[in-house]
Order: structure tokens, then sequence, then C-alpha cells
């Protein structure tokens, strides 16, 4: 079911605008800036510019061409376009590993959770992190497994 919701915050029409160099190095220069760029831009359908966020694999890939082609309603699109994103908390695994709990305004209900990767230099959000059943927790436990 979570993950259903989110791929509801993620899944309405696309806008293909890549974001500009100096945004995209601003954001991977942290983690919570990294996860906050690419929801806001899956919020918004802007799934290309999600991936200027996003760990380039095929895994990651599959998930967000998946997520791409879901068509919502219009009133799910546009509440989702005008949600806002609520970091719940961030555990730093280690220097180059975060895991962000997070939710948005229009499901509020629904936590998710990312993981966010420092490579070579750069934050990027490994997107399947979310799809793997035994990170999944449930709104109650904000402390992923």
């Amino acid at each position: 079911m979570k993950i259903f919701y989110f791929l509801c915050l993620l899944f309405f029409a696309a806008g293909c605008n890549s974001p500009a160099d100096q945004e995209k190095d601003d954001a991977t220069e942290n983690d919570l800036d990294a996860a906050r760029y690419f929801i806001q831009a899956s919020l918004k359908g802007q799934y290309n510019k999600a991936r200027d966020f996003m760990l380039q694999d095929s895994v990651n890939e599959q998930h967000m061409d998946a997520v791409s082609r879901v068509a919502l309603p219009s009133a799910e699109k546009q509440g989702l376009w005008d949600a806002s994103i609520n970091i719940h908390s961030r555990k730093l695994v280690n220097d180059s590993t975060s895991v962000i709990i997070y939710s948005n305004s229009f499901h509020k209900e629904n936590n998710d959770t990312l993981r966010v990767l420092k490579v070579n230099g750069k934050w990027l959000v490994d997107f399947k992190y979310l799809f793997n059943q035994d990170t999944l927790y449930t709104s109650n436990n904000h402390n992923p497994h």
C-alpha cells in the first residue's frame, strides 16, 4: 500500500525540463537537498528532472520508467503539484549513506523512505530502496529496518 501512495505522488503529467547545472550541483552537495529536489520533481511529474538527482542504474531506471507511465486523475495531479515535503527524520548511516523518512502534504498520513548515497562527490537518491520490501515500515514506526 505504501508503494501505491508513493507511486501516486510520482505519477502525473510529466514535465521534462532539466534543471540548470548550478541547481543540480547545489542540490547534490548534501543528502537532504538531493532528496528534496528528487521528491519535488517527482511530485510535479518532472521525471527527467528527478532522474538528475537519482543514482543511475538499471533497476532505478526501470522503477522510474514504470512510475512515469501511470496516469492520475487531474485532482490528484494538482494535489501533488501543490504539495509540500515534510522531512520526518534523517539517519546518517555513514559518511556516504543516509536514509530520509518523509511525507508530502497531499498524502500526509503516508510516510516513505529514500536512501541517498554519495557517489563521486555527489548525493543521489537510490530510488529502488523504496521498493525493497525489507526497508518499508509502517507509518507508526519511523525507524527503517
